[in-house]
């Protein structure tokens, strides 16, 4: 059967060593690249016979990946760390080269060589990284932004590296060729964009209105490929075509389809390209030569690492992303492999510097998910070691905070949660990581603090210890779960609720300790279905009825039983039935261990107690005889005059600043 063995082959063993990585709590990828080194050539047994095919595949998967990312791309998300990717990167290509050179030099290699060594560990795995930080849950925090505003810029160095090294090799390069070679890429990459605007959103429109789901997924492979092919026909990149049209898609009306469409088929290739890096692997190469190796690995890891991680410091970024940046950005990438077979081919470079360069980079690729998922654990060292930072406070008395909320996350959910709690002058501190959304909060008069609030330092100065309710809205749960584990030793009283980005994760939250656990995406769908049935004229008491029952099977396992989501439940109907207000008794209340009829409250007041909530059971319609105890938590339905009355005889004082909404169960 041909390459159709060697492909089932691979999928079978991956399958399994996936597995098997899998429980061993280690990313997926690590497992195929495992599969890869069994089934290679250099290991004997089994062993793929088409491997050059595979290799050829394997760029499919590049291709795939990057077009992917494309249409995930887009400028806007590049704003918040447009100046570390734009400028940074092209810094740190740079300092890498160098710190190769000198390696090489030291190395006793001509110079020609050395240059291409500092260029080839210039570049980092965007494969790599986004599979480690989506098998870590760390896409979409501002690391993973700067990490991968930072590799875009490199995946587009790739291009002006394959034009100008093998240009090195003539003994008069000059200018003119090199600028002539710039300009001819420049002017193909702005044809694609300018062609693509005009004609890429026709021709989706016109195969979306044909109604064929095969179809569609065809369409936008071919625009991927297709155009990753014509740009290697100009010289250039095949899998940076293939990310230029996926940026050209992105920007039309098809391009979240298409991107839910290209995803299955990006992780089967991505699965070659990873075995085939593994069979590229020669064990007997890495032990005849495991000291220069092991060497280079070192080398490279710590010094280039430590060249993100600066960077990430001089571009103003704090805490915790320095150190994810440079534990994340480490590795030998992908497009080195690319480059380096362009060194061999045009005689550039040897054989045995080939070989070296692609088994160091197999190997920091092997280590990237192990060395990134020590980041908090470094960063807590850090903390107890180095001398704390100053942080970024704004709006905070010199008094502190004392009862108040603290709001995790100052994005768009947070904020809105804060502009509630401030129109009901209740107080709250929100933390934040993203400088620009710190601002927005600072200059709306909100207390504030910069920072990861994940570390404890950060979480005190928001003043956890004396606050009363910690609001997580941050959706990654690593984030939440640090959050949470932290604010938790500070404080064990504190209530916390938390936004949980899929209903997979209930269990493990409330395990952590959150309260109340709030699932954004179930709550619209709950809405959208009130506000149908409302239109489609059923009244509301009957679209409580009818949605109610929904909500309890979600959140029934979060309580400790069936009585409380009932209680619950009446609860929440009752206030959507009658505009109530909740009251709880003072122990000294002049009203408490009387019944209603001696005390007057309807005569003398004109509110009405609908309901009384005793011992965790609420008791509907309470009679004339109903005796009021001390703490119960009285549901009163009456105008605010009425309400304001009943305040008065309940406490034998004036309730003017009273906050009725506060003990709303």
């Amino acid at each position: 059967m041909g390459i159709a063995t060697d492909i089932i082959l691979l999928i079978i063993v991956a399958f399994f060593f996936g597995v098997l990585l899998q429980r061993l709590g280690q990313p997926l990828i690590l497992g195929y690249i495992a599969a890869g080194v069994v089934l290679g050539p250099h290991t004997g047994g089994i062993t793929v016979s088409n491997i050059h095919e595979i290799e050829l595949l394997a760029e499919i998967g590049i291709a795939l990946l990057l077009f992917a990312l494309g249409l995930e791309f887009s400028l806007k998300d590049l704003q918040p760390v447009r100046k570390i990717a734009l400028i940074g990167t092209p810094l740190q290509i740079l300092l890498t080269i160098g710190l190769g050179f000198l390696v090489g030099t030291l190395s006793g290699w001509e110079w020609k060589a050395s240059l291409w060594l500092g260029a080839l560990i210039s570049l980092s795995s965007s494969m790599v990284v986004l599979k480690t930080l989506m098998n870590q849950g760390w896409l979409g925090t501002l690391s993973s932004k700067v990490m991968i505003g930072m590799l875009l810029v490199q995946d587009l160095a790739v291009i002006p590296m394959m034009i100008i090294l093998p240009q090195l090799n003539q003994p008069k390069v000059g200018l003119t060729v090199l600028g002539l070679a710039a300009v001819k890429a420049a002017l193909f990459i702005a044809g694609i964009v300018l062609l693509g605007n005009r004609l890429l959103p026709l021709l989706m429109a016109h195969i979306a209105r044909l109604g064929s789901r095969e179809l569609f997924l065809l369409a936008i492979t071919a625009i991927g490929l297709g155009v990753g092919y014509f740009t290697h026909l100009a010289g250039l990149s095949f899998a940076f075509g293939a990310f230029v049209a996926g940026i050209v898609l992105s920007e039309s009306d098809f391009g979240h389809q298409a991107l839910s469409d290209i995803i299955p088929l990006r992780d089967l290739f991505g699965l070659l390209f990873f075995t085939s890096v593994g069979m590229l692997l020669d064990p007997a190469f890495f032990f005849d030569n495991l000291g220069r190796i092991l060497v280079l690995v070192v080398v490279v890891g710590v010094g280039k690492g430590a060249v993100f991680a600066i960077l990430a410091r001089v571009f103003d970024y704090r805490n915790v992303i320095p150190l994810a940046v440079g534990l994340g950005l480490f590795q030998i990438g992908e497009f080195s492999f690319v480059l380096a077979k362009v060194g061999v081919e045009t005689g550039s470079i040897s054989a045995e510097l080939y070989s070296t360069v692609l088994t160091a980079a197999i190997v920091t690729m092997i280590l990237t998910p192990l060395v990134s998922g020590r980041t908090e654990r470094l960063y807590a060292l850090k903390k107890r070691w180095m001398p704390r930072e100053e942080l970024e406070l704004t709006n905070i008395p010199e008094a502190g905070l004392k009862g108040h909320a603290v709001i995790a996350g100052g994005g768009r959910v947070g904020f809105q949660v804060a502009q509630v709690l401030k129109r009901l002058n209740i107080s709250f501190a929100v933390i934040e990581l993203d400088h620009r959304r710190f601002e927005q909060a600072r200059d709306a008069g909100m207390a504030a603090v910069y920072g990861d609030a994940g570390q404890e330092v950060v979480l005190k100065a928001a003043g956890i210890r004396d606050a009363s309710l910690l609001i997580m809205t941050v959706p990654e749960l690593a984030t939440a779960r640090s959050v949470i584990t932290q604010a938790r030793k500070i404080n064990g009283n504190l209530e916390i609720v938390a936004r949980t980005p899929g209903p997979d994760y209930f269990e493990l939250l409330k395990e952590l300790g959150a309260c109340e656990v709030v699932h954004p995406e179930y709550e619209a769908s709950l809405q959208l279905a009130r506000q149908s049935l409302l239109r489609m004229g059923i009244s509301p008491t009957e679209v409580h009825r009818y949605t109610d029952p929904v909500r309890q099977e979600l959140y029934a396992h979060l309580y400790d039983s069936e009585k409380e989501v009932r209680l619950l439940s009446e609860l929440r109907c009752a206030e959507q039935e009658f505009d109530l207000q909740w009251f709880r008794l003072p122990p000294e209340s002049p009203i408490a261990n009387r019944s209603l009829s001696e005390s007057g409250i309807r005569k003398k007041t004109g509110a009405s107690i609908v309901g009384v909530v005793r011992d965790g059971s609420l008791l509907r319609n309470p009679d004339a005889d109903f005796i009021l105890l001390p703490n119960d938590l009285v549901a009163i339905i009456g105008g605010e005059t009425n309400r304001k009355e009943f305040c008065f005889m309940a406490t034998g004082s004036g309730c003017e600043d009273l906050p009725w909404t506060t003990e709303s169960p």
